[in-house]
């Protein structure tokens, strides 16, 4: 599956795109970046939780699959596919 940054997260993961991860369900896939790349991408994915709290994600993240808002489809849970393409953007705000 292809995975695309996209403005600062760019500079966080030193890429456009990549193929390197899978999942079966979004927050698996997500958790897998967070895991590679480390605290930083990982407080943009994520809310903070307590350790036996389900995944929230972040309030500063934008997650499209197939160029649909994962809010419209079925969050962190949405079903995901090989073939499938997810941009992860960061919620900007400007004037």
């Amino acid at each position: 599956m292809k995975v695309k940054f996209f403005a600062l997260l760019r500079d966080i993961t030193g890429v456009k795109e990549t193929t390197n991860f899978s999942g079966t369900t979004l927050v698996e896939l997500l958790e897998q970046i967070a895991n590679h790349y480390g605290k930083e991408m990982s407080n943009w994915l994520f809310t903070p939780t307590g350790p036996d709290e389900e995944k929230k994600l972040g309030k500063d993240v934008i997650i499209l699959v197939n160029g649909r808002a994962i809010e419209h489809l079925a969050g962190l849970a949405t079903p995901l596919k090989e073939d499938d393409e997810v941009a992860i953007f960061p919620r900007l705000a400007g004037g």
